[in-house]
């Protein structure tokens, strides 16, 4: 395809990824990752050039205006390098190896992610955002060391690659079984000292809405009846809520706090953040009943149903943080603006909102935040609480309006099972907490939507989707993730459909990415073309590692189905991480979720009867996280599981509390069986 309105067009113009689109008329010959592109390597011998950002990174934006569109950059990069261009979030496998190569070259990483490579994509050096000058400086380094000592780059290319090969490399763990909870509180103990208890989460800047670390030291706080700990949880969640990171009038949260405060975010929004945080919001709600837990989780769904779902019920990846050229220009307001548009309601909102100098950001610009409750605000202006609400929306209406006839953030309308895994399950956490049955239809279409455009003829799943188009082969994290939600579903419908399919995508898993030797599971499938080496990720992160979900979902399957090879798998992979995780907490919480099953009583609670779902959303407004729920409408032998079996009994809904298949005698009513799992 050429675009004769462009001086230049390259090889991305095929491409469908929002962010290869955006480089296709730069004057670099960009190619896409793939065969072409490694074949010209090779055949000219010249060092690849990986370049490597998202479509909603702005210090990628800055070094493609900077560099990647200015011609005498491109004339150098196109003379001495082939140059690759690569969506990270459509080719994690990828980013997954450079991102390596720049860390142990640098001790940190980050996007844009741009990496030198010998023509078989062994790398030789890297880093992330590079200003023009220092750019060309590079460039012109890395070609001359490369003509007239290539055997010196090679030798480190070899060096870097065995370093990369043993990053994330994990021997079996083959002591005897044994899990304690002295395992969780050393981790806990290195852990509390990296909080901040003055302004919430991680002592530091900046500041990442980690969900799966909350949802962790939420439930480790329960079960251990550690109120300190859970206040701190509940002080960050407030703090997130209250902060800039939080989008006060059109729901949803920002990737990060560049501050400690979590007042200025990187505006950019990321479907991956919001879905989780959804879940983690319900959650805590469940345990707390804080209604401002309630009012993010349904503010955020409404924007996720507003800007981030397509017409076939998928939803987008990401919003950009920059329109018109500047970050966070379309979410900011002056006071003018404000005055304006509010009139007499002004000043209760600037007290509201921070339109002072805790708002305050730069060129005259404030960010709306708050600083105190509902209920303190309206006791200190004189308002009722149900006043001061009707108020508060009300504004937010006119805002939300007014903010609508801006020049939108660039829309990421790609569309990854990964991601939208994780925000189906997080539709099916607010619908368990909240009982609403519009987030149950929504999680079930967007369920459908994997099933009819994702899944492949081999019960394999595709990774990405965009206008009918699916390319990429699954990786772990879309597997891991759909099992997850699809486990979930189950719980939520008691439909053993949405089992079947979870049970067959695992053992997909099991069939393609197991790695026999230590029994965790590669991220690429065994069909997927090799890079220079095949990963393991093990890490949590801002997403949970895909061998941590895969991990926590054999548990729960291992004990539906009565499967002892996922159960003795699960438990191995955890055998495999525990001596790593007292060190850093952080980077293991998602482990540690799955150690919480093992060291507290686990529950398989039983719901049978006519009406069972009713019985269900009772005991869902109790927080019980060690458990499974499973159960029968009616009697049916083609739905029995283990567990359900022999557990029917006509005219009667009855709720049994099993641990390790062995149930107690069943309870007609709800309190007399959350009592028992105290």
């Amino acid at each position: 395809m050429t675009d004769t309105n462009h001086k230049h067009t390259n090889a991305l113009i095929n491409e469908s990824s929002p962010y290869l689109l955006q480089h296709a008329h730069n004057p670099v010959n960009w190619f896409p990752w793939g065969d072409e592109a490694l074949k010209k390597a090779k055949d000219e011998n010249k060092p690849l050039l990986i370049s490597i950002g998202y479509s909603a990174c702005h210090w990628c934006h800055v070094m493609e205006h900077e560099s990647f569109e200015n011609e005498e950059v491109a004339a150098l990069m196109n003379a001495h390098f082939v140059c690759i261009k690569v969506d990270r979030e459509e080719r994690p496998d990828v980013d997954a190896v450079y991102m390596t190569a720049v860390q142990l070259m640098n001790g940190q990483g980050g996007w844009p992610l741009n990496c030198f490579a010998l023509p078989d994509g062994r790398p030789v050096y890297g880093g992330t955002y590079f200003p023009k000058q220092n750019w060309m400086q590079i460039l012109q380094n890395i070609d001359s060391l490369y003509r007239t000592q290539p055997e010196k780059v090679i030798e480190y290319a070899e060096k870097l690659s065995a370093g990369i090969r043993q990053s994330d490399w994990m021997e079996m763990n083959t002591s005897p079984s044994a899990f304690h909870v002295s395992d969780l509180e050393k981790m806990m103990d290195n852990w509390e000292k990296r909080f901040d208890n003055v302004d919430g989460g991680p002592d530091k800047a900046p500041k990442f809405p980690i969900p799966n670390n909350y949802q962790f030291l939420l439930r480790y706080a329960h079960l251990k009846k550690d109120d300190t700990l859970l206040k701190h949880v509940n002080f960050t969640l407030e703090k997130m809520a209250y902060g800039g990171i939080y989008d006060q009038i059109g729901g949803g949260f920002a990737r990060y706090s560049t501050d400690r405060y979590w007042k200025v975010p990187h505006f950019e929004k990321m479907l991956y953040d919001n879905a989780q945080l959804v879940s983690l919001y319900s959650e805590a709600y469940q345990l707390t009943k804080n209604q401002l837990y309630k009012e993010v989780v349904f503010q955020t769904l409404e924007f996720i149903e507003r800007e981030m779902t397509s017409h076939e019920n998928a939803f987008y990846s990401a919003l950009d943080a920059d329109s018109e050229g500047e970050e966070g220009k379309f979410y900011v307001w002056t006071k003018e603006e404000l005055q304006k548009l509010l009139t007499k309601d002004y000043k209760w909102v600037a007290d509201y909102y921070n339109i002072n100098e805790t708002g305050f950001w730069e060129h005259g610009n404030y960010i709306l935040l708050r600083t105190t409750t509902d209920e303190a605000f309206a006791k200190a202006h004189g308002f009722s609480l149900s006043e001061l609400k009707e108020k508060v929306l009300s504004v937010k209406n006119i805002l939300l309006a007014e903010r609508a006839k801006r020049i939108r953030p660039g829309l990421d309308d790609k569309q990854l099972t990964s991601w939208n895994a994780l925000m189906l399950k997080g539709y099916v956490d607010a619908y368990r907490v909240f009982g609403e049955e519009k987030f149950l239809n929504t999680s079930l279409a967007n369920a459908d939507f994997i099933l009819q455009k994702q899944k492949k003829p081999d019960g394999g799943l595709w990774h990405n989707y965009k206008a009918g188009k699916s390319n990429i082969n699954g990786f772990l994290e879309d597997f891991c993730f759909t099992i997850e939600a699809f486990i979930a579903l189950y719980e939520v419908t008691f439909d053993t459909k949405w089992l079947s399919e979870a049970k067959q995508l695992t053992n997909y898993c099991f069939t393609h990415f197991q790695d026999k030797n230590s029994k965790l599971f590669f991220f690429t499938s065994d069909e997927d073309d090799v890079l220079i080496t095949r990963k393991c990720e093990i890490n949590d992160n801002v997403i949970p590692a895909s061998n941590s979900s895969l991990a926590r979902s054999l548990f729960i399957l291992g004990k539906l189905f009565d499967d002892s090879t996922y159960l003795q798998t699960s438990e191995q992979m955890l055998k495999n991480i525990i001596p790593s995780i007292a060190a850093y907490g952080p980077a293991y919480s998602n482990w540690a979720m799955l150690e919480l099953n093992h060291v507290f009583p686990f529950y398989e609670v039983v719901v049978c009867g006519e009406i069972a779902m009713s019985k269900l959303q009772q005991l869902e407004q109790h927080f019980i996280p060690n458990k499974l729920i499973c159960g029968l409408i009616k009697s049916d032998a083609d739905n029995t599981l283990p567990l359900t079996e022999g557990k029917y009994i006509a005219g009667k809904t009855m709720i049994y509390i099993c641990v390790n298949k062995t149930c107690r005698l069943p309870h007609e009513e709800v309190l007399q069986a959350v009592e028992e799992m105290r």
